[in-house]
């Protein structure tokens, strides 16, 4: 079966994030659907994308998609598909622009849509009945093992209905001797009874008979309870099996899943294969605890001596066993809090019971109640289970639900929406620890009856660690603690221990998952290798291979970097976050090269015409990216200049790309894109300048326009800037940012622009002590053509 009609399968939450997928990625679903069978018969891995070589077999991939785009455009006739022409017209006309000089970002699309649609089918367990090659083998022998104990139940149903009669047949035959030696007495007890000595004759040999029938009987019953007790032990040993299989493997592995999604990994899936196994499994030991205590009744009705060893009490034991280790196990924070909780916000989580519907739990539904507990309550508590657990860490506001059933899907669950944290209470630290690496979990308990109140559970469930912080600025921090502690947990682990120390590689996929998760496209292997240089240059690591090298959690977010104020963790962070929140798009377009270093900056752009630039990650500042770029001093000797770093108040104010529209200095993106290609569909304005006109207040519009001052003549390695003057950061992250040079453009009624320089004033103002800023730009003429502005 093809790829596009196993997506045509999907249901439910897998569709959704199908949709999700395709929305985000701007990749029109008709464009999959029509040209499906060209796009699965292509090998789009056998095209090198970091190689410049490959480049050409990317455009003739694009060119071929964008023929077939308009063939099954033809194809489409009538008025009906009039609309779904249109579409594919224009989907083929923007993949031309988007694509046509940079082929190898279609690539890169095509096969990331590829490979999280198999993602996707591959989670929801296989599509269709006919489709064996999307169910995996964990799953096709989970179903075998199923089938082979619905048998067994089945079969020691069968052996306990005939156990069952047999004894009613005994009790049967019995009853009959009863009646012959009540026969016996009475005739013993009469005097004047002719025959009376051959009717006890016959009487007793009759009794004789009965007797010796209802050993044998006896006999054969006994064996019978024997067998069906050696069958049921089979049963529950298989019942262990899968259980063991269900529980520890698919259970945990979905848990694991859900942990690595909070760090931008994929998605864990939906619960509705777990939730089916579990429910299977409830049922089949139901059963057979059903045919336990039906076995316990009849042997209370015909009490026979058993010789040897008797299985039932054991059996007993472990039906009941395998039905609380279910119960227990499938409680399940089904949408975990936020792991970095901020103390009184709001916050929601859901906890799902898999086995609800199956044991009619929903018929007096339980009620959920939420607490935070410390690592080390937590370690009390998985060391002993009847653990009172009275003592909480902090106070939660809205903690308490009631669990309710979906008829419609079968669903026993709790959504907490409103919950809250209102106080809490820190443990004394240790050493060097500090407050954004002590972890909490919550606590999330409930109790409940079966059958008639026969069985009561008390099920709780903790939550993947939280950090708790009470200020934005911890936020990183947090963040930092949660990613190692997901990234890096090791299973059955004590909570909530974690290594000191990671080899690089896992630290590397841990990165990768996080920056692609927030940006969409993943980094690289040049890039990875940069990071590892990056947080191993106080280590003086020489080799190039990184495999080996191990990064500890000083390493990572305690230690500051060599010559900066910041650890690793803070700097990645931060440029994460800014490219998340302002330049997303030309990340995934590849027009961020981002992590390169000053010196291959300038080794890239020294063989490049003047114009060409790159933009790069600021070394120095945390969220700070710069623009490099090849220019001429007044000598006509080439250069390599860097604009003093951008933060996101800059681009708060105006974004990169109309930045670098703004500046005349930048021409080809690196290595050799025209701008406007590269960055033409992120700009706030394609529309040419017109003259400003006065609104109806008489006011004139201002605008701030990106320029570069003249550049003195000083060699390689100045730094200017074409910042507007920003407001002060109120980021308490942004770590040695300091005032920006400006060179600010004023609209005056005519159209005519006056510049007013005061890039010097600042560079006066910082190498002059003790001077006033306020004084002395008030002590600098300045004039402006303004006079027609309303003051």
């Amino acid at each position: 079966m093809s790829l596009i009609m196993k997506l045509q399968q999907l249901q439910g939450e897998a569709l959704i994030q199908l949709q999700q997928l395709y929305h985000s990625l701007q990749f029109p679903m008709e464009i999959r659907y029509y040209c499906a069978q060209w796009i699965e018969a292509q090998q789009w891995n056998s095209i090198d994308v970091e190689n410049p070589i490959s480049e050409p077999a990317a455009g003739q991939l694009l060119q071929e998609l964008l023929d077939q785009i308009s063939q099954k455009a033809e194809e489409l006739t009538g008025d009906e598909m009039f609309p779904i022409r249109l579409k594919l017209s224009e989907t083929a006309r923007e993949f031309h622009t988007r694509y046509s000089i940079r082929p190898m970002n279609f690539v890169r699309l095509i096969r990331h849509v590829l490979e999280s649609e198999e993602r996707l089918v591959s989670q929801s367990g296989g599509v269709g009945d006919g489709d064996e090659m999307t169910v995996p083998d964990s799953h096709k022998e989970i179903k075998a093992w199923f089938d082979q104990l619905n048998w067994l139940t089945q079969d020691t149903a069968k052996d306990l209905t005939n156990l069952q009669e047999k004894q009613e047949m005994i009790n049967v035959q019995y009853q009959e001797m009863t009646k012959i030696q009540g026969r016996i007495t009475m005739i013993q007890q009469m005097q004047n009874y002719q025959n009376k000595q051959q009717e006890l004759v016959n009487l007793t040999q009759k009794k004789g008979e009965y007797e010796s029938a209802l050993q044998l009987e006896a006999q054969e019953v006994l064996q019978k309870r024997m067998e069906l007790a050696q069958k049921h032990q089979q049963t529950f040993d298989l019942l262990g099996q899968v259980q063991h299989k269900v529980l520890e493997d698919e259970l945990i592995r979905w848990k694991r899943q859900q942990q690595l999604a909070g760090i931008g990994g994929p998605p864990e899936g939906n619960l509705d294969t777990l939730q089916s196994w579990c429910e299977e499994l409830a049922e089949i030991i139901w059963q057979n605890r059903q045919q336990i205590k039906r076995v316990e009744l009849l042997r209370q009705q015909l009490p026979i001596s058993m010789h040897g060893h008797d299985l039932l009490p054991e059996l007993d034991t472990k039906i009941t066993t395998l039905l609380s280790t279910l119960v227990t196990s499938t409680f399940i924070i089904e949408k975990q809090p936020p792991q970095v909780l901020k103390k009184e916000t709001r916050f929601s989580a859901s906890v799902r019971l898999l086995v609800g519907g199956k044991l009619n739990v929903h018929m007096t539904p339980p009620q959920v109640k939420a607490t935070i507990i410390s690592e080390s309550q937590a370690k009390i508590l998985l060391k002993n289970e009847n653990a009172n657990m009275n003592e909480t860490s902090g106070d939660i506001l809205n903690n308490c639900g009631v669990m309710e059933y979906h008829k419609d899907s079968g669903v026993l669950n709790v959504t907490f929406r409103n919950m809250s944290l209102k106080r809490i209470r820190r443990a004394d630290r240790r050493g060097s620890e500090f407050v954004t690496e002590e972890k909490f979990t919550l606590l999330f308990q409930s109790q409940f009856k079966v059958s008639s109140g026969e069985l009561v559970f008390h099920v709780r469930t903790l939550s993947l660690p939280v950090v708790v912080i009470v200020h934005g600025n911890q936020e990183s921090n947090a963040l930092a603690t949660v990613l190692w502690d997901n990234a890096f947990a090791e299973q059955g682990r004590i909570p909530f221990a974690v290594p000191d120390k990671v080899v690089w590689p896992l630290m590397a996929k841990g990165l990768n998952s996080k920056f692609m998760a927030a940006n969409g496209r993943n980094l690289s292997n040049d890039n990875l290798v940069y990071l590892a240089a990056k947080v191993f240059s106080s280590q003086n690591v020489t080799t190039d291979d990184f495999t080996s090298v191990q990064i500890t959690w000083s390493n990572f977010n305690r230690d500051p970097m060599i010559n900066r104020t910041f650890t690793f963790w803070r700097w990645f962070h931060g440029v994460m976050e800014l490219t998340r929140k302002h330049f997303r798009g030309p990340w995934n377009d590849g027009s961020i090269m981002g992590f390169v270093s000053r010196q291959q900056a300038l080794e890239l752009l020294m063989t490049k015409p003047v114009g060409t630039f790159l933009l790069r990650f600021s070394d120095s500042e945390i969220g700070g990216v710069t623009i490099a770029w090849v220019g001429e001093n007044e000598r006509g000797e080439r250069q390599v200049l860097n604009l003093q770093p951008y933060t996101g108040d800059d681009f708060n104010i105006r974004s990169l790309a109309d930045r670098v529209k703004d500046l005349g200095q930048l021409v080809y993106l690196y290595p050799d894109i025209p701008k406007h290609v590269a960055f033409h569909s992120y700009y706030s304005s394609t529309e040419p300048p017109q003259a400003p006109k006065a609104s109806e207040g008489g006011y004139v519009p201002a605008s701030i326009k990106a320029t570069i001052p003249a550049i003195p003549d000083g060699g390689p390695h100045i730094n200017v800037t074409d910042q507007p003057f920003s407001p002060p950061s109120t980021n308490t992250e942004d770590m040695g940012q300091g005032a920006s040079d400006v060179m600010r453009e004023v609209a005056s009624v005519d159209g005519t622009m006056d510049e007013v320089d005061i890039s010097q004033m600042l560079e006066d103002y910082e190498e002059g002590p003790g001077l006033n800023l306020d004084s002395y730009l008030n002590s600098i003429p300045m004039t402006t053509t303004n006079s027609a502005l309303n003051t």
